[in-house]
């Protein structure tokens, strides 16, 4: 039995005649015919009644003709559903983000322009480290992480590069490198050398080993290493601490808001390297979901990036 018998059947059911019903399928009546003499022979018990004026349905077609019409809607809402996810327009999407990149606006416009373009994606969200989410993303739990620089390499994923953005110096209100800078004036231009008998508090290398490194070898070109006083999870912890008179501290440009009543951001100069922080996306390399490729699709859009990197 194939699903053109079944519909072969609900349209003489509909017609209640083999005529009417072979034009409204573009075919002939006598294949029709032959087609329904084929399925009551399968299902060993009659469908139709003939009579001069067409046919009617027996019993045994009334129940089957319910049945055929249930299997056939199924089939279409299945196919249609399927089409769905194939395009991305349904499935789900697990996106992790460190709290870093989601402090760069750009990351919840792109989260909220795509729960508006795809709202048929469940998107669920988990925040984590750079190194969690990309141990996740291998895994598969994650589906596409928002880091700053990538923290490691493996076979499996890739990451997209969306824009690079600067990094700068974060100070306690009232610091020395301060003197003579009123509340309200532009920040001033720190030297990287000025630094070299601060306290800095640092995102620990395994969370951030690329922008760690980055800064300690621009320290170093300056001419000295940097005293590190703390090491934390997170870079909003490291502007609290910074608040607290607890250290200096060096974070994306994104974050210039975060306590700003009790802070104070600054240019970096004479740095080489010179400090950005990258956001990237990380994800799986293989058998990319639609859902994902519509998010990766939709962010490189809305950054106006297109770089890749294995």
């Amino acid at each position: 039995m194939e699903l053109r018998h079944l519909r072969y059947f609900v349209m003489v059911a509909q017609e209640r005649h083999f005529t009417r019903a072979a034009a409204r399928l573009n075919m002939q009546q006598p294949p029709l015919s032959q087609q329904i003499r084929a399925l009551e022979d399968e299902l060993g018990f009659e469908l139709f009644k003939r009579h001069p004026k067409g046919v009617d349905l027996t019993a045994g077609g009334q129940v089957f003709l319910q049945e055929a019409q249930d299997i056939l809607t199924r089939v279409k809402e299945g196919a249609l559903k399927a089409s769905r996810a194939a395009s991305g327009i349904e499935g789900q999407l697990c996106v992790g983000f460190t709290s870093s990149a989601a402090a760069h606006p750009l990351i919840p416009r792109i989260i909220r322009a795509y729960r508006e373009r795809f709202a048929g994606v469940a998107v669920s969200l988990k925040e984590g480290s750079a190194q969690q989410l990309t141990d996740a993303t291998i895994e598969g739990s994650v589906d596409v992480g928002i880091l700053r620089a990538p923290v490691s390499r493996h076979q499996s994923i890739e990451f997209h590069r969306l824009l690079n953005e600067e990094m700068l110096l974060t100070l306690p209100v009232g610091h020395g490198l301060l003197a003579g800078h009123a509340a309200g004036d532009e920040a001033p231009v720190i030297s990287l050398p000025d630094l070299a008998g601060e306290q800095f508090i640092l995102v620990r290398r395994p969370g951030a080993p690329g922008m760690y490194a980055n800064l300690i070898k621009a320290c170093q070109n300056a001419g000295f290493n940097p005293k590190i006083a703390f090491e934390v999870e997170r870079m909003l912890t490291n502007v609290s601490l910074v608040a607290a008179g607890a250290g200096i501290s060096i974070v994306p440009a994104s974050m210039k808001d975060v306590h700003k009543e009790s802070v104070v951001y600054c240019r970096i100069g004479n740095a080489k390297p010179r400090l950005h922080a990258p956001i990237t996306l990380v994800c799986r390399s293989f058998n990319q979901l639609p859902p994902l490729q519509n998010f990766i699709d939709l962010s490189r859009e809305l950054s106006g990036r297109k770089i890749t990197l294995r």
